[in-house]
């Protein structure tokens, strides 16, 4: 994981393009957008979901960088928005993981979640 997580900082693009797709991850839903911009099927997991996404964001970007005409801004934006969101996805599972063994490390027992009661 941690070479995703260097990879990803290591990524530098336009500012207002990685501006407009953190906007994007406000409204991004994994199942459908995932399945639509890798293609149907079984959902790979948040760290193999990114190295494709930027494996495909990569070859989007060098159509960018050398003013292909087909070129297109909205898939980029979305690739990017999905790479955010996958990234954002696979730091919070990390934290929890680390969480969860800190925990037990300590005798603590993790709290679990629970759905709230609903009154009728």
């Amino acid at each position: 994981m941690l070479d995703v997580m260097s990879r990803l900082s290591a990524l530098h693009r336009p500012r207002l393009l990685v501006r407009t797709a953190r906007i994007g991850t406000s409204t991004y839903s994994r199942k459908r957008d995932l399945g639509r911009i890798l293609g149907y099927g079984t959902l790979p997991r948040p760290a193999a979901a990114i190295l494709r996404l930027m494996d495909l964001e990569h070859d989007i970007n060098q159509h960018r960088l050398i003013g292909d005409a087909g070129y297109a801004l909205t898939r980029h934006i979305e690739v990017l928005t999905a790479l955010i969101a996958e990234a954002d996805c696979l730091a919070t599972q990390s934290v929890a993981t680390e969480v969860a063994k800190l925990g037990k490390k300590n005798g603590a027992v993790a709290p679990t979640a629970t759905a709230p009661a609903l009154s009728p």
